[in-house]
């Protein structure tokens, strides 16, 4: 790349996030790391070489004025990565109507809130990408997930909307649907039986996105699955 373009990761941490914001720190981007923890940020902002901001993804305020300051500090976002989701899990019976705003807030509204934020900037360059990290359970409510689904649902049809509208104005917007568990020390500890082989590697998934960063806008992807070679569905 001739010069670097900005990359904002909202939610940095130990697994999808924090992974990815170092391989495209390490691909060419500017990173500014966003995440509620001050701990996370620090750290993922020193492993990139970038900045890191807190922000929580329920307050919109919150999200918009960071995004105003990354463009300040760092000028205008080509790539916007949304690894937040957020939810209480439970049936019918366990969820009340916070549980479901938890779920709605995290995953849709601040998306919305966080585009509207950065897509003049995209728009006036004719360039950019807005990478959605999802989850199959956007696709199927079950009891267990009966408020995280209908976020994740909600957030899926956003992302349609905002692709169709956008992809003709130069801007990709690309939604990851991920069907597994992804490879955490805390996971492993709480699956000690499974192989290696179950778990979904943060290091093949920020490859994934940046993958999609790349492609060439005749032949871009709007939904893309990914699921440990092993995994059941």
């Amino acid at each position: 790349m001739s010069e670097q373009p900005v990359c904002v990761v909202v939610g940095v941490g130990p697994g999808l996030g924090g992974v990815s914001a170092v391989r495209f720190a390490e691909a060419g981007w500017r990173v500014a790391c966003v995440a509620r923890s001050a701990e996370n940020v620090a750290e993922w902002a020193e492993q990139t070489g970038g900045r890191g901001y807190t922000a929580d993804a329920t307050d919109l305020v919150s999200v918009r004025t960071t995004l105003e300051r990354i463009r300040t500090e760092l000028g205008p976002v080509h790539t916007l990565i949304w690894n937040v989701g957020s939810a209480v899990f439970g049936d019918l019976d366990k969820i009340d109507i916070d549980g479901l705003d938890l779920g709605l807030d995290t995953n849709a509204r601040g998306l919305l809130t966080a585009v509207k934020a950065v897509v003049a900037d995209m728009r006036a360059a004719g360039t950019g990408n807005v990478l959605i990290t999802g989850a199959t359970a956007s696709l199927r409510g079950k009891p267990f997930t009966t408020a995280f689904a209908a976020g994740k649902a909600a957030q899926r049809s956003l992302a349609q909307s905002f692709a169709r509208q956008l992809w003709p104005q130069g801007i990709h917007v690309a939604l990851v649907i991920v069907d597994g568990m992804v490879d955490l020390p805390k996971t492993r500890a709480s699956y000690p039986e499974a192989p290696a082989d179950a778990f979904i590697s943060p290091d093949a998934y920020a490859d994934t996105l940046l993958f999609l960063a790349r492609q060439h806008r005749s032949a871009w992807t709007f939904e893309l699955e990914v699921r440990p070679s092993i995994e059941t569905w």
